[in-house]
């Protein structure tokens, strides 16, 4: 079987996690806001168990467009990711990259700043 795709990046359901066959990052939600996606931390450890090919986690702060007003968020996400034993890191986008890697992203989202 030929795979398509290496890693999914953004795993949030239980029923997600039953149909997947690859690596995943698990999407977290830490600035709880209704229209985004993703695991509430505090039910991170529980729902790491239901799927063992996790690699590490993944968050998009609320927009801003003070890239230091995402640190907090990416900062909370690296702490998670260490307590768990985890290595990657998806975090960051066009207007916060910078903030992301100072923190620790392993991978970052990035778009509209390759096309300006």
């Amino acid at each position: 079987m030929n795979t398509i795709c290496e890693l999914c990046h953004s795993l949030d359901s239980a029923s997600a996690a039953a149909k997947l066959t690859i690596p995943a990052l698990v999407e977290v939600n830490l600035s709880a806001e209704e229209s985004k996606s993703g695991v509430p931390p505090e039910a991170l450890p529980a729902f790491l168990e239901l799927y063992p090919q996790v690699r590490g986690l993944m968050t998009m702060p609320p927009f801003t467009d003070d890239p230091e007003a995402s640190r907090p968020y990416f900062s909370r996400l690296r702490e998670l990711a260490y307590a768990h034993g985890l290595k990657e890191l998806s975090m960051g986008t066009s207007q916060d990259y910078r903030v992301a890697v100072d923190e620790g992203a392993t991978l970052v989202r990035v778009g509209s700043v390759l096309f300006t």
